[in-house]
């Protein structure tokens, strides 16, 4: 998919019209490793009648070892991800997820055997008395949860890592925001600026090829958090159109403690939004197809372009604010937003 090259200018950089350059949104994908179908951790063969040794290996004397041990134990080989049941089990004992048994075709990963429908119920059982730190604790989350309800808490956690908020290609990258914003910076290249008030010009040479192109992302540092400004194109049913919406580099909790407006106009008229910005726990598609932000028709984006409307040039201007501040006090303070 080709990408449509952008103008953009900030006022905080202090250019002028004439002082536009280009971007070129269509950057490589990063990838993330891929797990081969092949054990990471060294498992003991057992057979289907010593199921019990496998439990004196996990139950001593003095009760269930250490999590971290029985937690290995519970892992996937193939996946790496904790296994709940069914857990199946090869003639030779060793296991995996019933996921990654569809995926090896049946055969061991470990031992290459076949693997059978043998289930292994005395796992199955152990995992049933176990509590078992989140996964995410390294990342900072102090819980701790009986093995089947850590799966439903790690699906919302709030240490979870963080999607790229990259709209212009399928990237697979996770991780915290620090982390996330050095990436969009060193690898996707996006604009980065300070500040709570924004002013970009956007300019397209032809603005009736809209479809499935995405124009710009921005990200901005203000009140000691990070934001992202998305400005787009695309068709809504049968009409075209351009939009503006702001994501939160946080959590939707943190997200609702600020506002901000948006604004496009000229020759007269103007169009104004404002709204909450919205977590980047929720998709870049998720926001446009909600239609939570700034819709311009082309009709009036070219309108507000002038001229003979066969170039789009559309200044977007808007600001963030805490919410216990007042937007309409005037312009905001450097370092009170940054």
């Amino acid at each position: 998919m080709e990408y449509d090259n952008i103008e953009c200018v900030s006022s905080i950089d202090g250019l002028n019209e004439d002082g536009i350059h280009h971007h070129n949104l269509h950057h490589p994908n990063p990838h993330h490793g891929h797990h081969p179908f092949s054990s990471s951790k060294p498992h003991n063969a057992t057979n289907n009648a010593n199921n019990s040794n496998m439990v004196n290996n996990i139950v001593g004397a003095t009760g269930i070892t250490p999590a971290t041990s029985v937690h290995e134990l519970l892992e996937c080989p193939v996946c790496t991800n904790s296994m709940y049941p069914p857990i199946h089990q090869c003639q030779n004992g060793h296991t995996l997820c019933s996921t990654c048994k569809a995926r090896v075709h049946n055969q061991c990963p470990t031992c290459r055997s076949e693997l059978g429908d043998i289930r292994c119920l005395a796992l199955e059982k152990v995992a049933e008395s176990l509590e078992l730190p989140c996964k995410y604790y390294n990342l900072g989350c102090p819980e701790i949860f009986p093995y089947y309800s850590k799966l439903k808490h790690e699906a919302a956690c709030n240490f979870r890592p963080y999607n790229c908020p990259y709209a212009g290609s399928e990237c697979s990258v996770v991780g915290d925001i620090p982390f996330l914003v050095a990436h969009l910076r060193d690898d996707h290249k996006v604009d980065m600026h300070t500040g709570c008030t924004f002013n970009h010009r956007y300019v397209k040479s032809n603005p009736r090829e809209v479809e499935n192109a995405t124009w710009m992302l921005t990200v901005f540092h203000s009140f000691g958090q990070y934001f992202c400004l998305h400005f787009e194109a695309f068709q809504l049913g049968m009409a075209p159109v351009y939009m503006a919406f702001l994501r939160f580099m946080g959590d939707e909790a943190e997200a609702r403690n600020y506002s901000y407006s948006l604004e496009v106009g000229a020759n007269g008229r103007k169009l104004t939004w404002e709204g909450t910005p919205r977590s980047i726990r929720d998709s870049h598609r998720k926001v446009r197809d909600s239609h939570d932000g700034l819709i311009i028709q082309r009709n009036m984006a070219l309108f507000f372009s002038g001229g003979d409307r066969k170039e789009l040039k559309l200044r977007v201007t808007g600001r963030v604010w805490k919410e216990q501040q007042n937007p309409d006090a005037g312009p905001c303070i450097q370092n009170l937003c940054s």
